[in-house]
């Protein structure tokens, strides 16, 4: 295994409501490693995002409980100016939504020097702007000297991702996290930011912390796999055990629930319930239990951890091992092979 580069223990992420705090990221912990792909999977509501945000330490109300090391150095405990000279120049992010990270304002040029000037107050402009043209050449953007000049509203979807993607690799981060860097892009646009985001990790050996719920981004890009629910990881592995031997019930739901991962002619599983919302989140027991409820209760742990079942592969509470998929029908109950 490659240099560990960022370390996650026991973090808690909290945001207040009324007058208690509710943890979206409850008793967290991963690594990553150089030259390494680490996908984060989970639904909407997961925690995915309040992760990657507390990571970045961009989280501005949150109380932010446990350890984010990053080269043996506790983020949580660091001063904001330090924090401010960290990001975006050893740990750089690909935003969700393009259109809402970029300024609307301001020309696509001006935006990513701007990120060159921040971290190196001593380039000149004619310097900053060569690395501006050759950042938009590396992101596969045609004829850069033009889209230097032009306004984020006056690109395509896939042309803004690139930009995105351009400020947050403008000063070869160690570590590189992506929030859903293909949302709303059409297949064949997606195809390619993945396929720039793998030749980035190859030229700049990061480290990429992959936040997504698509499963089929996550087979092409992952070497390890954390799925979450409920501000927790149920089940932690290489990206070839997640596929060939999933066991927590939320991971083998979800695997069911994709198009191409079931047999011709079969039915897709529907998971039921939705993802409870932070005040109503359980805080005892299986967080998954209510979702499973032809599960005994017995079968549960009445306090789950994350335990090593095999070699790097961690699962969440034992009802793994009792656990079928189902259909519910009038007549009773349909097992899926």
């Amino acid at each position: 295994m490659s240099k560990k580069i960022l370390e996650v223990n026991h973090l808690r992420t909290l945001f207040q409501i009324n007058d208690d705090y509710y943890a979206a990221v409850d008793d967290v912990s991963l690594s990553l490693h150089k030259n390494e792909v680490l996908a984060i999977v989970g639904e909407s509501g997961c925690g995915k995002s309040a992760l990657a945000f507390s990571i970045m330490g961009l989280h501005r109300k949150a109380k932010i409980e446990g350890d984010i090391l990053f080269k043996e150095q506790n983020l949580t405990h660091i001063l904001d100016a330090n924090f401010n000279n960290m990001r975006g120049n050893h740990m750089g992010m690909i935003f969700q939504d393009p259109l809402t990270a970029l300024n609307p304002l301001m020309k696509i040029g001006d935006q990513i020097s701007e990120v060159i000037l921040l971290h190196n107050k001593k380039s000149t402009k004619q310097t900053r702007k060569q690395k501006v043209l050759q950042l938009l050449d590396e992101v596969g953007i045609n004829h850069p000297n033009r889209i230097y000049e032009q306004y984020p509203h006056e690109l395509s979807g896939g042309m803004r991702q690139r930009v995105i993607i351009a400020i947050a690799i403008a000063n070869k981060p160690e570590v590189l996290i992506a929030d859903e860097p293909t949302t709303a892009l059409d297949a064949t646009i997606q195809s390619q930011i993945l396929q720039l985001m793998n030749q980035l990790k190859e030229e700049m050996e990061a480290g990429i912390i992959l936040i997504t719920h698509d499963l089929g981004v996550v087979a092409e890009m992952a070497d390890r796999v954390a799925v979450m629910y409920a501000g927790e990881i149920v089940e932690m592995t290489d990206i070839e055990t997640l596929f060939e031997n999933p066991l927590h019930p939320y991971t083998k739901s979800l695997l069911q629930s994709i198009p191409s991962s079931v047999a011709p002619k079969s039915k897709l599983h529907v998971i039921q319930g939705i993802v409870p919302s932070l005040m109503n989140l359980p805080r005892t027991g299986c967080r998954f239990k209510e979702r499973i409820p032809w599960i005994k209760a017995s079968a549960h742990e009445a306090n789950p951890k994350l335990r090593e079942v095999a070699k790097g592969h961690l699962v969440r509470c034992t009802c793994y091992q009792h656990f079928n998929l189902h259909d519910t029908k009038e007549d009773g109950i349909h097992v899926l092979s």
